[in-house]
């Protein structure tokens, strides 16, 4: 979620032994695959109000991962930044047309890269009366051309006073009004949620029908609900779909009020993790997205096939 929030003194602590104060050159994947299937690298960062070393930090796994062979790379919700307070969160934020995502479409030209960008703060159309915010999950191709937005529906409003955890997104963010179609990319054909979306099966499987070949959850996971219900949200929605399922993530102190989970994560459609950032430091996760073992699997259990019409499911309504 891009709003600010509150962690508890113990995990602050915890999290800023763990914090790395510059840029890890260890990646979690180091080697260049040499399978024919593409690659898509996921990636593991630690945002601050910084917008600059944020970017700089995206920069370098963006590189690293063109190097070892990906051809698009997924940055996490909070990419361009995350605020300590409302006020900055706002003041920083920035339309589509801005200085951010312009240089990200020069960096995916540049490269030669597919970028999904996963949680962008973008002033809504409203901005000079409201000053509300949409999340905006943007895809942008090698070219540097924005080929997608989908703005995140679900809004993390939740309060959860043993551990600490108190946020409210819907204070300054806009829900997105529709989902948008899986785009065809070169690794597959992707459908876009954003963190809380997860939570909401309905969301995936609308994705499944039109075509999803790989789901992707670019999240902030706060630490207490992540060690809960990250990586069993993430097969879930793997195995119910029998997708490939990316989520980058956030990890670490993002300043005083506010740490995230990590362990940005690569599933397959069997359901098994084939990557896994953990859940200290910056790097990047390289994974072939072989879409015959998609094929294979919807082919030996036809869970699609399976499926009753609408009618069923809505019998006891």
């Amino acid at each position: 979620m891009l709003a600010f929030g509150i962690i508890s003194r113990s995990q602050a602590r915890h999290l800023l032994r763990h914090h790395l104060t510059r840029i890890s050159s260890v990646t979690c994947e180091s080697r260049r695959m040499s399978s024919s299937n593409p690659v898509a690298a996921v990636c593991q960062v630690t945002s601050t109000p910084d917008k600059e070393a944020n970017f700089a930090t995206c920069k370098q796994l963006v590189e690293q991962a063109k190097e070892r062979g990906a051809s698009m790379v997924f940055l996490p919700e909070g990419f361009d930044y995350i605020g300590s307070s409302r006020d900055e969160t706002l003041q920083l934020s920035e339309s589509r047309e801005g200085h951010t995502i312009s240089r990200f479409s020069q960096l995916a030209r540049n490269v030669g890269v597919w970028l999904s960008l996963g949680g962008f703060h973008e002033r809504g159309g409203d901005w000079e009366t409201d000053r509300r915010i949409y999340n905006s999950h943007i895809i942008i191709n090698e070219q540097g051309d924005i080929v997608s937005v989908y703005r995140k529906g679900h809004l993390f409003d939740v309060e959860l006073k043993e551990k600490g955890v108190f946020l409210k997104e819907s204070a300054f963010t806009i829900p997105g009004p529709s989902l948008t179609p899986p785009v065809q990319t070169p690794i597959g054909k992707v459908g876009l949620g954003v963190c809380y979306d997860l939570r909401f099966p309905e969301l995936s499987l609308a994705l499944l029908r039109h075509g999803a070949e790989i789901l992707t959850y670019p999240s902030a996971f706060t630490v207490a609900t992540g060690a809960a219900h990250w990586e069993v949200l993430l097969r879930a929605r793997a195995i119910e779909t029998q997708c490939f399922v990316l989520a980058a993530a956030q990890v670490g102190s993002h300043h005083a009020k506010r740490a995230s989970y990590g362990h940005a994560l690569a599933v397959d459609p069997w359901g098994k993790v084939i990557g896994d950032c953990g859940g200290a430091e910056t790097g990047v996760a390289l994974v072939e997205i072989d879409l015959q073992k998609l094929r294979d699997t919807r082919m030996n259990m036809p869970v699609q096939q399976h499926r009753r019409n609408a009618e069923f499911y809505s019998s006891l309504d």
